[in-house]
């Protein structure tokens, strides 16, 4: 903790020593949007990156706000607990979590990333690092941060729950044919005694529930890390059993199944690529190298193709979940898409920029391609369709990647007027941006 309250003190004059606006200087981003170039201040937060304490009585662990996941299910793990939620990739840090919105295969009954969160500590533009809980005097910074992403503030520490686990994961693998019967069906088993619950649908007829549960004893564990890929068990076994380690880890490996596009689920080439880099971090180098250079925009120029990236997660309440995975196999095509139903816990807290009822199941789809079409189009043309169905269907997106709202359609989803009073407290010389600015504009 002295170390840590240096590392403020250190942040804080490097803050203050700079005027204009400042971003973050990290490791490692999983945004998924191309931001526009240009002079900026960074601060240096690479510094930011432990586990400061841990107690399972209590069911906490405390880290800094780089601190990675792959690092926390380290120091949490060895002591028989993880976090309540632990985000699908092993770079994604804690701070970004809590910035971003995360989820996954617990969050039907532990909710969001930001949901699990006991306090924090955060940097503001006004230059004060101030303590967040949900009761004390900076509540609304505590409520106002998730989905805001470094607009109001960076994390510079967190407190979070953790849940006890047990050595392994059991899982089925359960088949649908049919669509809505795959949703009520999810509905029924979000309900259930178990541990972990999300899907994969591979296409209209072939849509796999995945339950899992803890467990002290397996008779076996299969290892996705290296030769065998995890997504592709799906379709191929009923029951299977992973330690609880690489079962948090178990999309990593394959980025989901996007390792594709660097050519890693081909046997050669993955050996080549060795299982060091088998991961999500060397995954999305190769991703920035290819924007920057632009390779993939040459060769489908060359081949005549006008390609539109479709990387979104879209959270849809369950009743309209059927109808919205119609509509995205008819409009858009890609497949295969990740499921993930999550529940809001808490009916008294309200996170305004990302608003959900804690009455509802929503569902969470993600899907990330790239749309190739012989037909030039308007930009975001593809985008814009997820857009405006997720909001005639009750839903919301998170904002890491691209975005085309217009103003007035953005403010009218994302609470305008909240935000504007969270950024005249917390940010009243605008050096962090607005959140428009920055999720859509992409400054």
């Amino acid at each position: 903790m002295t170390d840590y309250e240096q590392k403020k003190r250190d942040l804080v004059a490097q803050l203050r020593t700079h005027d204009g606006s400042v971003r973050l200087n990290k490791r490692t981003s999983n945004l998924f949007r191309d931001r526009a170039p240009g002079p900026i201040h960074r601060l240096d937060v690479s510094g930011f990156d432990g586990v400061i304490g841990l107690d399972i009585h209590h069911r906490w662990v405390e880290a800094e706000g780089m601190t990675t996941y792959k690092h926390l299910v380290e120091a949490t793990l060895a002591d028989g607990v993880m976090p309540s939620v632990v985000p699908q990739l092993q770079s994604i840090t804690a701070g970004g979590a809590v910035s971003g919105v995360g989820i996954e295969s617990t969050s039907f009954r532990q909710g969001l990333v930001h949901e699990g969160i006991l306090a924090m500590d955060v940097l503001t533009g006004d230059g004060e690092i101030v303590t967040c809980t949900p009761d004390n005097e900076n509540r609304d910074l505590f409520f106002g941060l998730p989905n805001s992403y470094g607009t109001l503030g960076y994390v510079t520490k967190l407190k979070i729950r953790t849940i006890p686990v047990k050595r392994y994961v059991q899982l089925q693998h359960i088949r649908h044919r049919d669509t809505r019967d795959y949703f009520r069906a999810l509905e029924q088993w979000s309900r259930r005694e178990i541990d972990f619950l999300d899907g994969t649908a591979f296409a209209p007829d072939e849509l796999y529930l995945t339950v899992g549960t803890f467990t002290d004893q397996a008779p076996y564990t299969s290892d996705y890390r290296y030769e065998h890929i995890y997504y592709r068990s799906i379709q191929s076994k009923q029951a299977d059993y992973l330690s609880t380690h690489d079962y948090l880890w178990r999309w990593d490996t394959d980025w989901f199944w996007c390792s594709k596009n660097v050519f890693a689920q081909h046997p050669l080439i993955r050996r080549i690529y060795g299982r060091s880099r088998l991961n999500s971090v060397f995954y999305t180098k190769v991703m920035r190298w290819n924007t920057r250079w632009g390779l993939t925009r040459a060769v489908n120029r060359v081949l005549g193709n006008y390609i539109e990236s479709v990387i979104q997660d879209v959270d849809i309440p369950i009743d309209r979940a059927a109808e919205f995975l119609e509509f995205f196999d008819r409009e858009i095509g890609i497949r295969p898409v990740w499921i993930c139903p999550f529940r809001s816990i808490g009916s008294q807290q309200r996170f305004p920029l990302y608003p959900t009822d804690p009455e509802t199941l929503y569902v969470n789809f993600g899907f990330w391609d790239v749309v190739r079409s012989r037909t030039r189009r308007p930009p975001g043309h593809l985008n814009r369709k997820v857009e405006k169905k997720v909001t005639e269907l009750g839903g919301i997106k998170s904002l890491y990647s691209d975005s085309y709202y217009t103003r007035e359609e953005f403010w009218s989803l994302y609470d305008k007027s909240v935000y504007d009073e969270l950024k005249q407290r917390w940010d009243s010389r605008d050096r962090l941006y607005g959140l428009y600015e920055k999720c859509v504009l992409r400054q």
